[in-house]
């Protein structure tokens, strides 16, 4: 009789607190995205019908780490990881000047946020899009 499921227990706990909570809160969160890396393709401008143009362009950063027990001056292995993103800008004068002076293999730095999206291609089939939506470019000497 006293032996219920935990599962049952929290079940009813969260219940119970979902009701009680006023429903005009809201949670305050964050998404930031800050990348350093090389430009991998020259930025291409695209407009859908209706929409706002938007600059694209992928973006390469890279980790590099030393594995094995050594200290730091007696070696090791070491291990790099190169990461690729797509990057958005639909910001009129950040689109217009991104397009024009971003080049494949400069090095720039991007703050943004990241988006998760679904589009049809070409062949009516739906695929998810992972874009960071920039916010800011700053161009870097190299």
């Amino acid at each position: 009789m006293w032996r219920r499921p935990a599962w049952q227990v929290l079940r009813q706990f969260v219940r119970h607190d979902s009701d009680t909570v006023p429903s005009l809160v809201l949670e305050r969160s964050m998404n930031r995205v800050q990348l350093l890396g090389r430009v991998g393709q020259d930025p291409i401008m695209r407009q859908v019908e209706g929409k706002n143009p938007v600059t694209i362009f992928s973006l390469a950063t890279n980790e590099m780490w030393r594995t094995g027990d050594g200290d730091v001056g007696q070696g090791g292995d070491v291990s790099q990881k190169t990461t690729w993103h797509r990057i958005s800008v639909f910001r009129p004068g950040l689109r217009d000047v991104t397009y024009q002076y971003v080049r494949k293999g400069a090095r720039i730095y991007v703050e943004g946020k990241i988006d998760y999206g679904e589009y049809t291609d070409k062949n009516n089939v739906r695929r998810q899009a992972t874009t960071i939506i920039a916010d800011n470019v700053i161009f870097l000497s190299d």
